[in-house]
Parts: C-alpha cells; structure tokens; sequence
C-alpha cells in the first residue's frame, strides 16, 4: 500500500510555528502547504523561509484541498475560533499548548469535533521521549509501589522584553494566565500522566518581578491525587538564571527524577540489571530562552498524529487528554482568587 502524504497548513508565525516547520520537513510523507497571518506580510516572509503558500484568510486557507492538518499555533486563547472553523472545513487539527484557556472553550473544540468526527491533538512534545516513557512503564508495572508524592518544578527566566514581545503574552484574554499556564504546563501534563487525577488543589500566586502583567509569574500548589498521594507545583518565570525543569516521582519501592529529559534518580527496591541501562538524551529546554527547543519532540507527536489517521485510532494526546491541564490548572488559578481548596 502506497503511503499518503500528509499537507499541512500552520496558523500562525511566531516562535513555536518554526518548530512546527522544522518538524513538518523532517518527516518523509509530510509536506508543509500553507501559512496564515493576520499581518499578510509576516505569512509572506515564513512562506518564503519554509517554501509554502501564504494566505490572506484563514477561509481560503481551508478551501485548499491539499490541506489535511492545521496546526495552530496562534495566542493560546485564540485557538477555539481557528479549530472550530477547521473542523468544520473537514481539516484535523494539531493544537499547541493549552487545548485554550477555560474548560468551555475546550469542550467547545471537544464537542465539535465528535460531532464532525475529526481528529484533533494538543501538543505536549515531553511525553514522546524514551525517558518519559520509561517512567511511565515503571509506573504501569506496579515497580513504584504505591505512589507517594509526585512534584514538577519550572523554576525559569523570561525578560520584561519577552511579555512585551507580543501584545497578548501576560493577559488574561489570551495567554489565560502566567508561568503556570504558558510556560508550567508542559510539567503539568506529564505530571498528572504519572499521577492520575486530582482529588483537590490549594495554591497561592505572586508577582515577584513582572509587576507589568495582568497574570502571575510565580505560583505554588498543594495535591492531593485521587489515589491518595500527595503532590506539589511550583513554577516561576521570575527565577534567575533559571533551572532546568523538574518531575519527581517517589513510590514505597521506588523513586525517578526526570530533569527536562534525563533521568537524574533512577532507584527501585527491586531493581534489575536492565534498569541500570539508562537513557542518555540531550534535548534542551526553555529555561531562559523560549527559543532553546529542539523540533524533535514535536516530530514524534506528528509522526504519532499522522499514524493515528492512518490507522483510524486516536492520537496519542487527544482533545480530551489536553483538556486535562486545563482543568487543574485553572482550578489553581481558582484556588489562589478565591484564597481557598477546590475540589476537580
């Protein structure tokens, strides 16, 4: 059988629809058709560095049929609108991080999507590499134990130039929050992939530098895991020079350390001599420049997105799996407002 390639269009030209491109070429049967910008000559230039087509709309944009995937790569609360006039054209979405920014938004995108039967995934490069992987294996085969306490931490830098870099970074309308919401939710994520969900969440936010945005720069939250482990969130964009961002799983018969994408602790009760065989990976993380990402973790979740068509199942990161970071994380917003426990 003759494998069919793939056209795709990217909504947006900032930082992240780079890597997307990046990705895009390095992947044999996928092909980069299209650009769209609401300033004309910024499509015009990506088209140009990435060899595609710009459009003036997103609505002729859609009408080429030689696009069968969007990836939408616009501010974070403006996603729903692109998706949901995507799905409806039949095109299957690719959706950066987060799904959007309240839990209405993402059912909306949720709900249409069934209803058309069309594919969509929310981007969440970290779960698709080895080490990732393999702590999620040693979960799955019980070598943890029982769980007891599970903490990601995203200790970063990002400048005053960095929120005045475009007008929507640090409010509420369109970025849908701080730290926590842009930067933390890649942490977020893996961390309730390891842990499962949330039974309840206490947290408090600050502005430790950033006075000049709407939204926080440095959040801190207290879990309690529907299993009845415990947990911690601490993420800041106000750290200087930054660290290296940080999940730790400890279990009755083991704990793991995953430090952006090498496994840092790696000890187990019942540890066995294949174990010690550890995976060396070196992929770089956002710590003081959003720019400092490799495109490789976006090119296995296409890959994954492109199998899923093929095969008729879902991808690896649905809709509903994206909607999931959304969830807790505004219920810590929630919870910081409100100076109270919500309960998911």
């Amino acid at each position: 059988m003759t494998q069919k390639n793939y056209g795709f269009a990217i909504i947006g030209t900032g930082a992240i629809a780079n890597i997307h491109a990046r990705a895009i070429e390095a992947i044999p049967n996928a092909q980069l058709i299209a650009v769209y910008n609401r300033t004309l000559s910024k499509a015009e230039e990506f088209a140009k560095a990435n060899q595609c087509l710009s459009y003036n709309s997103v609505e002729e944009l859609l009408q080429n049929p030689s696009i069968d995937i969007i990836c939408i790569c616009t501010a974070s609360g403006a996603h729903m609108e692109i998706a949901e006039q995507s799905i409806i054209a039949g095109k299957h979405c690719l959706i950066e991080k987060p799904l959007e920014i309240t839990l209405e938004r993402c059912d909306r995108i949720i709900n249409i999507a069934k209803q058309k039967d069309i594919q969509v995934g929310t981007i969440f490069p970290t779960r698709f590499y080895p080490n990732s992987k393999k702590i999620k294996d040693k979960i799955n085969e019980g070598d943890f134990g029982e769980l007891v306490i599970g903490s990601a931490y995203v200790k970063w830098h990002r400048s005053a130039a960095y929120y005045q870099s475009a007008a929507w970074r640090g409010t509420w309308q369109l970025d849908g929050g701080g730290a926590l919401m842009n930067q933390g939710i890649h942490a977020v994520d893996i961390l309730l992939w390891y842990m499962g969900p949330v039974a309840h969440v206490t947290a408090i936010t600050a502005n430790r530098i950033h006075q000049e945005i709407e939204v926080e720069d440095t959040v801190v939250a207290q879990i309690q895991f529907k299993n009845g482990a415990l947990g911690t969130i601490e993420c800041t964009t106000a750290a200087y020079p930054g660290t290296a961002k940080r999940v730790e799983i400890v279990g009755t018969k083991g704990s793991a350390t995953l430090e952006e994408n090498s496994l840092t602790l790696w000890d187990f009760q019942d540890e066995n001599k294949d174990d010690s065989n550890q995976i060396s990976e070196s992929i770089s993380g956002g710590v003081s420049d959003p720019m400092a990402i490799g495109h490789y973790g976006h090119q296995l979740q296409i890959e994954d997105f492109i199998e899923a068509l093929e095969l008729g199942r879902k991808p690896f990161i649905d809709d509903i799996e994206g909607r999931m970071s959304v969830e807790l994380i505004c219920a810590i917003y929630q919870s910081a407002k409100e100076e109270r426990r919500i309960y998911l």
